[in-house]
This record gives structure tokens, C-alpha cells and sequence, in this order.
């Protein structure tokens, strides 16, 4: 049997449900790796774009972020699509550039770092025994990902940003219809007029907020950037409700994703659940590996200004490459066994929270809660199985399970293994 086409396989990127095929999708970037690494892919609907499939090329285009931009086109989106958010106007992070995004990044960037995390250690922890007890609740079922995984980081990011609690539903809701729009079970309608109306609902949400916040400053994120300045301007309202709405999602999908994910891959190596369990100082690894195993983000694109040539292919200027983070994320070169769980991997080069000057705002909080979390769960945990399917979303962008239903037994917290 002949195999396919290069371009069909790239073109398999456009394919929200492409995603929920992992074994197929991983066969595809494979042979994309081993075989043409870069490659043009044209798709209806689609304007052309590029896909970098190798590890050291996605860091090389990261590097060269005053050749690739973010703007106009951060994401893989339909051309409609491109259009239809032009015209909300939504600016968040990953749609600027420097100097622009290095002043906007800078308004949040004290919450995330590390004397912050300290700071929120406590929280995390204290939000982690809240959930497994709730696990331990609701034992010997629960679906993994809709009871657990998708809320304990909601919470986290929820809290940080002053939302009171009982606007927590609908912030979730948000945020999965919002990263959710390509799988028919997060959908809102049919039509894109109705699915937009989820971002437009969070906007009118978040002005809200920020009317009040600039009216009665709190000690919240929220309030840092409703009262923040530019050059001594405060920002737009467009560029404050664009701030709470990536903060808002991309703090709370991607790691429910790996949350979710990470749990799901320790179902599927027992050997690992078992090691981790056994000598809990391997977490740190564990949780670079749960990270890189589940690439919550699938994609950014970026933009050449001028013809770039790499690898031996020219990007012509004005044309848009696809950095495939779950490509990078198996390359053969960069890792050893790429497509085994290993919570000892070390080192673990993984580009999930991508490079350079876009370097995710929120890693070391993703890495405080998936830390925080397991470290909960695994001591408690005594036996636990999986009882259906995991069904993965159908996303081009952030994305992870949506589905994953487990029986187990848990020990009351606080108390220690039986020897």
C-alpha cells in the first residue's frame, strides 16, 4: 500500500478530529519528521501555512521572534474564523509582539513568578486535598476529567483573578466552549455567529470586573490589570477584557488537560504509577513528563517578514508556519523512546510551554498545580482502574481529555500507606 501523500499528512493539522486519533496523528507527524520535516500544506477553508514538525527548527523559529511574528495569525484558524475575530477585536498575549508584548506581559508576569508560587503553594494544596476528598466522595466512580481534573485548576485561576466562586460554572463554561469549538459536545449552536457568543459573554463578564475593580482596587490579578498602564495610559477595554480572557483560559484548560492526561498515562504504565507511588521525589520529573506526554498546546503559528530559509526550505515573507508542539514533543533526536511514559526522564528538553520571549506566562503555577494535585492524590490512592474509554476533544489548539471514567479506593487524607 503506497503511502500517503506528505501534504495529506499535514493537512491532518486542520483536522480538529485528528486529535482524537493520537495513535494515527503521531504515525502521521512521524513519517512528516522522517521524511520531509518541512512541509507547505494547502486546505480548503484554510489560508496555506507551513509545518514545522522538528524540535530544533520549532526552537530556531521560537528564537527568531523579529523574523516570525504572532501577528496576524497566532493560531490555526479557518479563514472565516480569522476574519470573524479580527472584527471582535480581541488582543490578547499570543497575538502580539515586542515591544508591545513584553510591556503587556509584564503587567501580569509578578503573579507567576517564583516568590509568587510560594505564595500560592498553600492554595494549591489546600485546593488539592478539597478534591480528592471529593474523588473520595463520590468513590468508587467518577469521571476523572468532568468531576476532578477540570476544576481543580479553575479554581486556582478563578481565586488568583478575584472571580467570586459562585461565578466559577460559568467562567468553566466559557472557557470550554471557547477552546472547545471544534468538538460538537463543547459546542454552543451551530453556526460561528453562536459560538463567538461565548467570547463575547466572557467580554461583557470581564467589563464588568473591570468597572468595578477600577472603582474599588482589590489585592487580586484582577485588579492589577484593570488598574494597569501602559506608557502611563491605562489599557483599552478591549485589551482588559483580551487579558482576563487568556488568563482565564489558558490557566485553567491546559492544565486540566495535563492533570487529566497525566493521570490517564499513569492508568496506561502501571510500572510508572506504581515507581512514582513507591519514591514520590521522582515528582518534579513526573510532572515535566505528564507535561511534555500530553501537550496541552497543540500549535501557534507564527508569521515570516521577511524569506527565512531553514532546514534547506525558504519561507517566503508574509507566509505562516504551524510549530507543531506534539511533534517536537516525539522527536527521535531529542528524546530517547520518545513514545514511552517515563516519569524519570531526565533530561526532558519538551517544548510544551514553547520558547523564547512567548515562554508561557503561567508555567511555574501549571507545575505547582499538577505537582500539588498528585501529590494528594498518589499517596492515597489504593487501587484504582480505568472503566471506559478516554475520549481525547477535537481541537487544533488547547486541548486535552474530555472523558475519562475510573474506579477506585481512596485512604482518608492524612493518613500514611500501609507498610
Amino acid at each position: 500500500m503506497a503511502e500517503p501523500a506528505v501534504e495529506s499528512l499535514g493537512a491532518m493539522l486542520a483536522d480538529p478530529k485528528a486529535y482524537t486519533d493520537e495513535p494515527r496523528l503521531h504515525a502521521a507527524l512521524a513519517q512528516l519528521r522522517a521524511t520531509e520535516p518541512i512541509s507547505r500544506v494547502e486546505v480548503d477553508g484554510y489560508a496555506p501555512f507551513w509545518v514545522i514538525t522538528k524540535h530544533a527548527d520549532i526552537m530556531e523559529i521560537e528564537r527568531a521572534n523579529d523574523i516570525f511574528t504572532n501577528y496576524p495569525r497566532p493560531v490555526l484558524m479557518t479563514r472565516d474564523a480569522d476574519e470573524q475575530q479580527a472584527a471582535v477585536g480581541i488582543r490578547t498575549l499570543i497575538h502580539m509582539d515586542d515591544p508591545e508584548h513584553r510591556d503587556f506581559r509584564a503587567i501580569g508576569a509578578n503573579w507567576f513568578r517564583p516568590k509568587a508560587m510560594r505564595a500560592l503553594k498553600d492554595r494549591a494544596e489546600e485546593l488539592a486535598v478539597r478534591f480528592v476528598d471529593e474523588m473520595a466522595a463520590v468513590a468508587p466512580d467518577c469521571d476523572f476529567v468532568q468531576q476532578v481534573a477540570v476544576n481543580y485548576p479553575l479554581y486556582m485561576i478563578m481565586s488568583l483573578l478575584g472571580v467570586p466562586e459562585e461565578d466559577f460554572p460559568r467562567m468553566l463554561l466559557w472557557t470550554q466552549e471557547m477552546f472547545g469549538n471544534d468538538d460538537a459536545e463543547y459546542q454552543r449552536g451551530s453556526t460561528k455567529e453562536e459560538q463567538v457568543q461565548a467570547l463575547l459573554d466572557m467580554f461583557a463578564y470581564f467589563s464588568a470586573m473591570t468597572a468595578e475593580r477600577r472603582a474599588n482596587p482589590t489585592e487580586d490579578l484582577g485588579s492589577a490589570v484593570a488598574n494597569a498602564t501602559i506608557n502611563g495610559e491605562p489599557l483599552s477595554d478591549i485589551d482588559t477584557v483580551s487579558y482576563y480572557a487568556i488568563i482565564a483560559g489558558a490557566g485553567h484548560d491546559t492544565t486540566s488537560a495535563a492533570i487529566a492526561g497525566g493521570l490517564a498515562a499513569l492508568l496506561e504504565y502501571p510500572d510508572q504509577l506504581a515507581r512514582l507511588q513507591a519514591d514520590m521525589s521522582l515528582m518534579p520529573l513526573a510532572v515535566e513528563e505528564m507535561i511534555r506526554w500530553t501537550t496541552p498546546v497543540k500549535e501557534f503559528m507564527r508569521t515570516a517578514q521577511r524569506d527565512y530559509t531553514i532546514r534547506g526550505v525558504t519561507i517566503p515573507a508574509g507566509e505562516a508556519v504551524l510549530l507543531s508542539y506534539v511533534s517536537g514533543n516525539r522527536d527521535e533526536e531529542i528524546f530517547s523512546d520518545p513514545f514511552r511514559f517515563d516519569i524519570a526522564r531526565d533530561p526532558n528538553k519538551h517544548i510544551s510551554f514553547g520558547y523564547g520571549v512567548h515562554f508561557c506566562l503561567g508555567a511555574a503555577l501549571a507545575r505547582l498545580e499538577v505537582s500539588s494535585f498528585f501529590g494528594e492524590l498518589l499517596p492515597r490512592l489504593e487501587i484504582i482502574e480505568q472503566t471506559g474509554p478516554a475520549e481525547p476533544m477535537a481541537t487544533t489548539f488547547v486541548g486535552g481529555l474530555k472523558h475519562l471514567p475510573i474506579r477506585y479506593r481512596l485512604r482518608p487524607s492524612g493518613t500514611a500507606p500501609s507498610s
